[in-house]
Order: C-alpha cells, then structure tokens, then sequence
C-alpha cells in the first residue's frame, strides 16, 4: 500500500528526482567499495544477512523526527541488530536510542538489499528493514555520536533531510512508500 499515491510510479518527483523501482540497482561508493544497492517491497525479505532497521519517524501532530551527529547532515534513526533482536525490536530500540522516541506504531515500507562489488568484502549481502514508525517524544537525553534532534513539518522534509550520493533513489522512494511525499 502507498499512503499519499494511487500507485507506484517511478519517474513520479520525489524531492527533486526520481524514486527507485523494485529492484532496481544503484551503483554506490561506500567504505572505499562499490556497493550495488536496491529496493525491494516488504512482503518478501530480499537475500542477505539482515542487517538492521531504519525508520522514518512521524509525530502525533504528523512532524518528522531527524536525527545528526553533527547538527548538518540529518537522517532517521537506525542501526544494527544485536544478539536474537528481529526487524522490529532493532527498529524498536534504535529509534528510543537514537531518538529519544517511543514508538507507538510501525509500518514495514520495505528493504534495502546491498551488496559489495570489490574487495575486500566482495560478495556480502546485507539487507536493512525501512520502516515508518508513528512516535511519542521522550525527553531528549542524547547518547553519545547523536547529540542532535530536530522535528520539522512532513512539507519541510526536503529541506532538511540528507541523502546519501548516489542513494537518492532509494530514500525517495522509503518518503513515497511512507506517504510523506
């Protein structure tokens, strides 16, 4: 289901550009590698070792929550799993984390799959789980490597949100999937 689109349509722009397809490769340098990264829809988990969980966050009052290590580039939470955690624990736990964030509510929107092109980690796969998650604030009690959170209006997301080279196909298409473009 798309929230804020009758259906998919991947030439649609989608703050400033297009939005990934099902599937589709995006060629991207990351860590001194070249990584091929895709979309893929939430009922069936692509292969790959499961490596996380992002959300975007949204308020009672219909804000999106970002988070930054450094006040300039901001993003949603996320982050790896740990010992026995599934998609929604990780999800769970790092936006409360990360965020300083309850969540009431999540929604799956799909996966990223990644996988790596060259040395020295050629061959892996890692997937990640792409949420959207409806939240209550907590107090802000930072943890160290987030010190910053800002809530802004859903019409203001692309002013504010930073997206990656390369990976803008992708973060559009998790703002479609979310109805929050």
């Amino acid at each position: 289901m798309y929230w804020g689109a009758a259906s998919f349509d991947p030439q649609r722009d989608v703050f400033g550009g297009r939005a990934a397809a099902d599937g589709e490769e995006l060629c991207f340098p990351g860590r001194g590698q070249r990584w091929a990264v895709s979309w893929h829809p939430p009922a069936r988990v692509p292969a790959g070792r499961p490596h996380g969980a992002n959300a975007l966050c949204v308020t009672g009052d219909g804000r999106v929550v970002l988070i930054s290590p450094d006040g300039r580039h901001w993003g949603w939470p996320g982050g790896r799993p740990e010992e026995g955690e599934d998609w929604e624990h990780t999800l769970r736990r790092e936006v409360l984390e990360e965020a300083c964030a309850a969540v009431v509510q999540a929604r799956l929107l799909g996966f990223t799959r990644s996988a790596c092109l060259h040395r020295p980690e050629q061959g892996l796969v890692l997937v990640h789980s792409i949420w959207r998650a409806e939240v209550r604030l907590l107090r802000w009690n930072p943890e160290p490597g987030i010190p910053y959170r800002r809530v802004v209006p859903a019409a203001e997301l692309g002013s504010h949100l930073w997206m990656e080279d390369g990976l803008e196909p992708i973060y559009r298409r998790a703002l479609l999937e979310a109805g929050l473009a």
